[in-house]
């Protein structure tokens, strides 16, 4: 790999750290960048994988604050985000990757869909608790955690605005908070795909390594900006984008 290709995956990697700590796009910047340095589909997907959880690691040291209190929660969330991420890897390394091309986009777009709604979605099953005098069932939010995992595994474009979008429909809390706890969720299922990939799969090192320097120093900028805006006009952003990554892949499918 030349100078040139190692600062283009660095400087990929900085945008995507920063824009996937914020909003879980991160894969927008840096598969296209992979591509960009001359490596093929699937070398390029297991490579991102690996150099992503150094997102995961910056994002989780920027959002300390944030990330307070979380621990049983996270844990909970962090087994069923394992579990699905591993199911993920097994779904990568057995099966062509046109199986599920034509159904990512449709689900990115229903993850923008739940967080552009978020406060209507979350009236209408505080609305139905009342009804139901209990609170919400959790297992409904850890299948859709484990799902989210399972992709993360398997592709991981957009996983984090998924995983945003469960988490923000949820639970009522402030966006910096849920965005800390989305990050390292997906980073859970992230990491378990990355482990099982650098034993079978075909990883460039050298491009992980630039790639996943960039995605530090991005990731662990990003939680401080979220902190900072404001939450309506910064979820609408992210859904939008999540909205124009959808219509990028069921392009790039058909």
């Amino acid at each position: 790999m030349g100078l040139d290709a190692a600062a283009l995956l660095a400087l990929a990697g900085v945008a995507a750290g920063l824009v996937g700590s914020m909003a879980g796009l991160a894969s927008l910047f840096s598969y296209p960048a992979l591509l960009a340095a001359g490596l093929p589909p699937i070398a390029a997907n297991v490579t991102n994988t690996v150099a992503m959880f150094s997102t995961t690691v910056g994002a989780a040291g920027g959002s300390r604050r944030e990330l307070r209190g979380q621990r049983a929660r996270l844990l909970r969330l962090g087994l069923m985000a394992v579990l699905g991420g591993s199911l993920g890897a097994v779904l990568l390394l057995t099966t062509p990757a046109s199986t599920f091309e034509l159904i990512v986009p449709w689900l990115i777009a229903l993850g923008s869909a739940l967080l552009l709604f978020r406060d209507r979605l979350r009236e209408a099953a505080d609305g139905r608790s009342r009804t139901r005098r209990g609170p919400r069932s959790a297992l409904p939010v850890a299948l859709a955690v484990l799902a989210v995992g399972v992709y993360g595994g398997y592709f991981g474009a957009g996983a984090g605005v998924l995983m945003l979008a469960v988490l923000s429909v949820s639970v009522t809390e402030p966006l910096p908070i849920t965005n800390a706890v989305k990050n390292v969720a997906t980073g859970a299922a992230n990491v378990t795909a990355a482990v099982a990939f650098a034993f079978l799969a075909p990883v460039d090192w050298l491009a992980a390594a630039a790639l996943g320097a960039g995605a530090l120093v991005g990731s662990w900028i990003g939680p401080s900006i979220v902190r900072r805006l404001p939450e309506r006009p910064l979820r609408v952003v992210i859904a939008l984008a999540g909205f124009g990554l959808a219509v990028h892949l069921w392009l790039s499918a058909i």
